[in-house]
């Protein structure tokens, strides 16, 4: 297995991490959520939402979360609203998400985690 980073390559966070993965020789694959869709299933969001929970992956801090229509978010209450949201606006995904060749999940930037796993 190796490692697959999604993203959108014009995020900074996104920008930061690719560099560090880079700079410390880490080989990856590396998936855009705008060109290539958000992935479903095991290896995609289903599998994302199991690991690290929905609430951790919808980023409310962002952009587009506080772009969207206050009823909009109000109806992000669980991980089938969540996963919705999701999929029709990928930008509200927290990024990175990594799928390490270990197996492990890892959302956001964090180089202390990103080094447990390069």
């Amino acid at each position: 297995m190796s490692t697959t980073f999604y993203g959108i390559p014009k995020c900074d966070t996104v920008k930061r991490a690719r560099a560090w993965l880079t700079e410390h020789g880490h080989a990856h694959q590396f998936h855009d959520f705008k060109k290539a869709g958000v992935p479903t299933g095991e290896a995609g969001l289903d599998g994302w939402i199991a690991a690290a929970g929905w609430e951790r992956l919808v980023n409310r801090q962002g952009t587009t979360w506080r772009k969207l229509d206050e009823a909009v978010r109000a109806a992000v209450v669980d991980a089938a609203s969540a996963r919705a949201l999701m999929l029709a606006q990928p930008s509200v995904i927290k990024r990175p998400v990594v799928r390490w060749a270990d197996g492990a999940l890892t959302v956001g930037f964090d180089p202390a985690e990103f080094a447990k796993h390069a």
